[in-house]
């Protein structure tokens, strides 16, 4: 069965982009989420065994979100996709529950490896 993943992101193309590069690399992308306050309303619903998160949103940031979602689920596997500009907003993700980060632009065989290290495969 495969893993199934959630994509936060507000920007419609990442989450399109993210997703096709899921989708080929045979993970089941179950939610595509454009916002903070809909990933943390959905993770209980769809509780996907990974999520990738921007950092970024018009709600609120991905590091609220994360740490919103490991008070739900405190074993969630959680990515942060950033642009370089948000190095420090990224150690604060990872100091907030996140397992590591993804750079944006995403490239296909890092964000691939990174998933597949993340969820032991």
């Amino acid at each position: 069965m495969p893993k199934r993943i959630m994509v936060v992101d507000d920007a419609g193309i990442m989450r399109l982009v993210l997703k096709q590069m899921l989708v080929r690399a045979g993970y089941d992308v179950v939610a595509e989420v454009d916002g903070g306050y809909k990933a943390i309303s959905l993770y209980p619903t769809y509780k996907p065994d990974l999520v990738t998160m921007d950092i970024a949103m018009p709600d609120i940031d991905g590091i609220t979100a994360i740490k919103e979602i490991i008070k739900i689920d405190p074993d969630a596997k959680i990515i942060i996709c950033s642009g370089m500009g948000y190095t420090e907003k990224v150690k604060d993700a990872i100091l907030a529950g996140a397992k590591t980060f993804i750079a944006k632009p995403p490239h296909p065989d890092r964000v691939i490896a990174t998933i597949k290290l993340i969820l032991g495969e």
